[in-house]
């Protein structure tokens, strides 16, 4: 929000200077971004009346001129500007101003005493662009014929007004216009609020145009009036041009600047059609699939049942609380015109702009909320300036109110308010605070009721009370004063570790952490999780933006990405975040929400050469049990299995599930090939996915006796199907272990395998492989004889004969 000082002081005038009012209003939450004069700094330019003008001898574009400066003698002036007339009051720059530099950050353009083609010019007639006023250098700035010769430009125009800009925070709509902010500021010093003098303007015509409210949940009322005869090439005035300029805006034309200024003035945004342009009635409703508008911006858009409108007869005229249409704009030839201010509920305009790629002002204020009780009133104000400076004849308003807000009372506890500000804020002060404000209220002696205006759309429970309270009474005045609470020691869990501890166990695995958003790319979605029903955010920040994320995976790769198209050549990245599920058995809770499930995952990629370049060591590739380690290593001590399967993201020969107790944890593989040709990557990276509750948790530690007497190996090779995994081999001798006579075997390891190149090679057929394991047994009692090794070892092949046909190799 930006707008001049001068303007703000017309409606309320604190004796503060101007860096007192801004802190003012930066302490109580209207935040001043900048602070900055009209124009640049300038000197020696004054007001100059030109006397007379004829044509350069040796230059058919140049004119000289004399010219009055107040300086007691004619000044003899060359200039090139077409506008250049005797008569005209105009900016003259004297031998020695200063004007603002060409380029920004340059120095200041000093003016000389100079010889244009051979005739001597004694200062420069200005442009509104030469002193940065403007980007208008079509010609002179020329000033109003009563404006005093030799006065100081700065003092004529204004140009120390000071031009505030406002941060505002999305809950302060009521401040998105000058009158609301001198409201605030009111509110802030005490000072005497001087609000608009609206008074209805004369009726002289009897025409209405007809209009029909079908979605009242979209416009919750409608007031609109006929106005005819206006002279739309009528000069905007200058007061306009400049509050509008110094607030932001362009002057387009009168109709449009009117419009605009009403807008930053009491922040109601309003529309003026070219009423000879509408074909019969208007009809307020939900557009239709199929329909399309082109707007006011040259932008052609097609409508569905989400977005407003407001229709004629015939087609679509406008974009509701948005922006109108192209086809009933006003142009220098409208004589006319339908003006239209209306109340727009904030859900029906929310978003609908972002969904079209651009944004208005009017909708900026729509979708926050506006002011419902007051758009006769409003549209009064915009006639009577349109009368005054376009002239015309108008019709009465009709005003249409069929569904408008019903504000609730809220109450705030004293005790509460106090115990939340920090401070024993009297009732009595509240109540005067809640004055200030302009909010109505009723006290009990312990509680406020009090019942929001109906420009304030931000207070809907205590807690919004209280923040009122808070900064009208003055953050400054609240002490800073640090928590006390007593000390005390916490049992700590030792079954879960925190989330930081498996963070630092993949930053001490050479993993660096990414931080990502959780809504991502539809196309992630479908490649990395199969997914093709995403969850869909209805108001995405971006196009790209528009689904919650149900994997980390896409997140990874983009940035694998990121980091790959910046040449890096090796790299390893995790992330922990949450991912969102539909889960119809969740149900609404404290830290829930129903349908959704929001669990944490531990995300990976390592990418490039397993180690760093080094002469330690030979180059290689990452590979699958690279990571499968890392993976290994942060579920220690728990021993889980990786099981052989499919996943949409990875490699479906060179991936696995993750599981232990039947349970899954996560996945883990390369990723696939589809995906690396789609997304531009030279080699394959290792992802993996774990789920953070299952890294969390750890089991105790137990207690077991060390033996004092020495282990004994023993290995044994066995041939089987190829088609039998290893895993399978290890499960069933797991079985075995702890009883019998296998009470002693502490561990069996897989140490080779060996599979035929030829029928008869190792004596092995052409579908068989011999496996190598590795069976350590050891007694803490004492030295284990042959036989009991003997009997262990045969239990343990006889058990993989029985289940697997398996046989000792020869």
């Amino acid at each position: 929000m930006q707008f001049p000082e001068s303007w703000l002081r017309t409606f309320v005038d604190p004796q503060l200077t101007t860096d007192e009012l801004a802190h003012a209003l930066t302490m109580a939450g209207l935040e001043v971004e900048s602070l900055r004069a009209a124009a640049p700094a300038t000197s020696k330019i004054v007001v100059g009346r030109v006397l007379e003008v004829v044509k350069h001898p040796d230059a058919d574009k140049l004119n000289v001129c004399q010219v009055d400066a107040g300086t007691g003698a004619v000044l003899n002036i060359v200039c090139g500007a077409p506008n250049v007339a005797p008569g005209i009051k105009v900016p003259v720059a004297l031998v020695g101003a200063q004007l603002p530099p060409v380029e920004e950050g340059g120095a200041p353009f000093e003016i000389k005493l100079s010889k244009l083609r051979g005739v001597q010019s004694e200062g420069m007639l200005c442009s509104a662009r030469e002193l940065k006023l403007s980007e208008d250098h079509s010609g002179l700035l020329i000033l109003p014929a009563d404006t005093p010769v030799g006065e100081d430009i700065r003092q004529t125009l204004k140009l120390d007004d000071k031009i505030f800009e406002i941060k505002l925070t999305p809950n302060k709509a009521d401040c998105l216009s000058v009158f609301g902010v001198a409201r605030e500021t009111a509110a802030i010093t005490g000072a005497e609020l001087k609000p608009l003098a609206i008074a209805p303007v004369a009726v002289t015509l009897d025409e209405i145009l007809p209009v029909k409210i079908v979605a009242p949940e979209l416009c919750g009322r409608f007031s609109g009036r006929v106005i005819r005869g206006v002279n739309a090439r009528a000069k905007s005035p200058q007061w306009i041009v400049e509050r509008l300029e110094r607030s932001g805006q362009r002057s387009i034309s009168a109709l449009v600047d009117i419009s605009n200024y009403v807008m930053l003035e009491i922040g109601r945004p309003t529309h003026v059609f070219d009423l000879d342009k509408i074909h019969g009635g208007m009809e307020v409703r939900w557009g239709r699939r199929g329909e399309t508008l082109k707007l006011l911006n040259g932008n052609t858009v097609e409508l569905d049942e989400t977005v407003g409108v407001i229709a004629d007869d015939r087609q679509v005229e406008s974009l509701a609380g948005i922006m109108g249409g192209d086809s009933t704009a006003v142009t220098l030839d409208t004589t006319s015109i339908y003006l239209e201010a209306a109340f727009w509920w904030p859900d029906s305009i929310r978003g609908r702009a972002r969904k079209y790629s651009f944004s208005t002002d009017a909708a900026h204020r729509f979708e926050r909320g506006v002011d419902y009780s007051t758009t006769a009133e409003h549209l009064e104000r915009v006639t009577q300036l349109i009368l005054d400076i376009c002239g015309g004849k108008t019709g009465p308003v009709d005003d249409q109110s069929v569904n408008v807000p019903k504000r609730e009372a809220v109450t705030m506890r004293v005790a509460r308010a106090q115990r939340i500000i920090g401070v024993p804020v009297h009732a009595d002060e509240m109540a005067r605070i809640f004055t200030r404000l302009g909010l109505a209220f009723e006290f009990d002696g312990d509680a406020f009721t009090v019942t929001p205006p109906p420009y304030r759309f931000d207070i809907e429970i205590e807690e919004d009370l209280i923040e009122e309270v808070a900064r009208i009474y003055g953050f400054e005045r609240i002490p800073a004063r640090p928590p006390i609470a007593a000390n005390e020691m916490r049992a700590t869990n030792e079954t879960q570790r925190s989330i930081h501890a498996i963070r630092h166990a993949l930053a001490a695995r050479d993993y660096a952490e990414t931080v990502n958003f959780s809504f991502v790319d539809e196309a992630w979605e479908r490649d990395f999780a199969g997914n093709d029903n995403p969850v869909r955010l209805i108001n995405p920040i971006a196009s790209q933006m528009s689904v919650m994320r149900t994997t980390l995976a896409g997140s990874l790769v983009s940035v694998l990405r990121h980091n790959l198209n910046r040449r890096a050549e090796r790299v390893r990245i995790f992330e922990a975040g949450r991912v969102f599920v539909r889960d119809a058995s969740l149900a609404a809770g404290e830290f829930t929400v129903e349908g959704y499930a929001q669990p944490t995952r531990i995300g990976g990629l390592a990418y490039g050469s397993a180690l760093e370049e080094q002469w330690g060591a030979p180059t290689r590739m990452v590979d699958f049990f690279d990571v499968k380690g890392d993976v290994e290593a942060l579920f220690a001590p728990l021993t889980v299995r990786f099981v052989k399967a499919e996943h949409p993201a990875l490699h479906p020969g060179r991936s696995a599930r993750i599981e232990h107790g039947g349970r899954e944890l996560g996945w883990i593989g390369e990723l696939h090939p589809r995906w690396m040709q789609k997304y531009d990557l030279p080699h394959a990276p290792i992802v993996f996915e774990l789920d953070a509750q299952a890294l969390m948790a750890r089991t105790l530690p137990a207690l077991f006796d060390v033996s004092k007497f020495p282990p004994v190996r023993r290995d044994i090779a066995v041939v089987v199907d190829q088609k039998i995994e290893v895993q399978a081999l290890l499960d069933e001798m797991q079985k075995a272990l702890g009883e019998g006579p296998c009470k002693f075997v502490q561990r069996v390891a897989l140490f080779d395998e060996f599979r035929a190149k030829s029928n008869t090679s190792g004596g092995l057929a052409a579908h068989e492989k011999s496996l190598a394991f590795r069976v350590t047994l050891q007694d803490t009692g004492g030295t284990l004889q042959d036989e009991t090794v003997d009997a262990a070892v045969k239990a343990l092949v006889d058990r993989l004969a029985r289940v697997y046909g398996a046989r000792l190799r020869g």
